[in-house]
Formats: structure tokens, C-alpha cells, sequence
């Protein structure tokens, strides 16, 4: 693990930071071979991911953290808030913000919305994974203690776990992310429209539930036996096992909302 990309004396720049901007070129070009099956220009993937994922990730990932460890920002400044380089970031609260853009963008483009959604879930998932890897080289949300093969120890100054060999759990995540984009990828082509978005929900939020219970940075906000993260999940999983169930069966009840579909929201 080492943090710093490049150190130019009046600038660092940080892996995460380069992993994010790799992840957000992957994610566009994704998005591009996709494209078709919701009808978006390529300039229209690319403000999708610049606004709602980026932007609004961002922000929603930033404002979700800092609701969760406001005690932290007390007395410091209003300006330490906005200190991202500083690390801080909640994936789902950049998941509901980005999300209702993309709802928002839809309906002002007429497109449709659960089309969107459907080609935006690979690219996302894929995004996800790389950066995942980010946050290894970071040294953000590591994992617990173990005496397992797979331990990994990150260097002392660091200040994890003491030296501690612990679970490489970005590293589970980012694999098990680029599975679930693989699988998601080919949902789009081949699966009803708004299958492969539930499925998304379904997926993640399955394999998140499960890695929270390695992860051993206590930011991330703990209410009992489970973290903020886990709770969105339980909640996320039933809803998105709803949709899959009500988009796998053909049913067109959104077919209102953004362009109008054809063939009963068949692809």
C-alpha cells in the first residue's frame, strides 16, 4: 500500500484519485457499447457520468459520511467538510443521490428511465471494482484482524490494526464487483429491461451485506450488530427482489415514464 501516485513537492496526487478517474473512463466506455439498447448518444453517456455519477456521487458519498461521523466536524471548521482528500466517502449515499439524477436526466431528455438504469448498472458495478483498488492503495476501508492466507499487512505508519495482518476486503470487493458486471453485462443484452437494474440492487447489495462483516474501519458508522451500510442493504435486497420479479414477469407499468417502450418493455 502506498498512497501517492505522484509527489510533485506543490502536489500529490493520490492513487484513489487516479483509480476514480480510471473507473470513470471504464464505466463511459461501458456505457458506450451499451448504449443502443437506451437509446444515448455518446455525449449523453458521458454527461451521465459526469453529473450524475461523478458529481453526484461525490457529493451524496461526501454529505452520507459526514451525517455519519458529524461529531468529528465539530469545532474544526466548516471548510474541513468538503476535505474529500482527507478521505470520507459512503458508496450509498453517492448511490440514492446519483441515482435520482439519473431519473431527473432521464425524464428532462425523454429517455427512459429504466433503460438508463439498466445500461448504467455494469458500468457502474465494473466502475466500482476498479475503484476498489483504489482504496487498498489508499488504506481506507480496510478489514478486520485475521490469521487467515489472505491477510495482508499494511505498513505500520499507517495506522491499521498496528501492523496487523488483515482481509485485503477492497480487494474481495473489487472481484466480486467485476463479476457481478460481467453477469450484469450480459443481463442488458439478453434479459426484459429493468431486469439487469434489480439485479444490481440484488447483487451489490448481497455481497456488500456479506464484506461488511470483515471490515474493521469503525468510521463507516455501527448500530448494533450491524454497520450503516448492512441496514441499507437489508432494505435495498427485498426492494430489489420485487423489481426483478416484477420486470422478469413483462410487465410495462413503467413504460410511462421517460420514452415510451415497444413489445411490452422487451428489448
Amino acid at each position: 500500500m502506498h498512497p501517492i501516485f505522484l509527489d510533485l513537492g506543490f502536489l500529490q496526487i493520490h492513487w484513489y484519485g487516479v483509480m476514480a478517474a480510471l473507473a470513470a473512463v471504464t464505466a463511459y466506455r461501458i456505457m458506450c457499447v451499451n448504449r443502443k439498447y437506451a437509446g444515448i448518444s455518446k455525449d449523453q453517456a458521458a454527461s451521465l457520468i459526469f453529473y450524475c455519477v461523478l458529481l453526484g456521487g461525490v457529493i451524496g458519498a461526501r454529505i452520507f459520511y459526514v451525517v455519519l461521523n458529524w461529531k468529528n466536524y465539530v469545532g474544526r471548521g466548516w471548510l474541513t467538510i468538503f476535505r474529500i482528500d482527507q478521505g470520507g466517502l459512503v458508496f450509498y449515499g453517492g448511490f440514492f443521490l446519483a441515482a435520482a439524477l439519473v431519473v431527473l436526466y432521464s425524464r428532462r431528455n425523454k429517455l427512459s428511465m429504466i433503460a438508463v438504469l439498466d445500461v448504467m448498472a455494469p458500468a457502474l458495478a465494473i466502475g466500482h471494482a476498479i475503484a476498489r483498488i483504489g482504496c487498498f492503495l489508499q488504506g481506507c476501508c480496510y478489514g478486520a484482524v485475521t490469521q487467515c492466507a489472505l491477510g495482508v499487512h499494511f505498513p505500520k505508519e499507517a495506522g491499521i490494526s498496528g501492523g496487523a495482518a488483515v482481509h485485503p476486503v477492497q480487494l474481495y470487493e473489487s472481484a466480486l464487483n467485476l463479476l457481478l458486471g460481467i453477469v450484469l453485462f450480459m443481463l442488458v443484452r439478453r434479459a426484459r429491461r429493468g431486469v439487469a437494474f434489480s439485479a444490481y440492487i440484488i447483487g451489490y447489495g448481497t455481497l456488500r451485506f456479506l464484506l461488511e462483516f470483515l471490515r474493521g474501519d469503525a468510521e463507516r458508522g455501527v448500530w448494533g450488530i450491524f454497520s450503516t451500510s448492512q441496514l441499507v442493504c437489508l432494505a435495498l435486497i427485498p426492494f430489489g427482489t420485487v423489481l426483478l420479479l416484477f420486470f422478469a414477469t413483462g410487465s410495462d407499468a413503467f413504460a410511462s415514464l421517460g420514452r415510451k417502450e415497444k413489445n411490452g418493455g422487451k428489448r
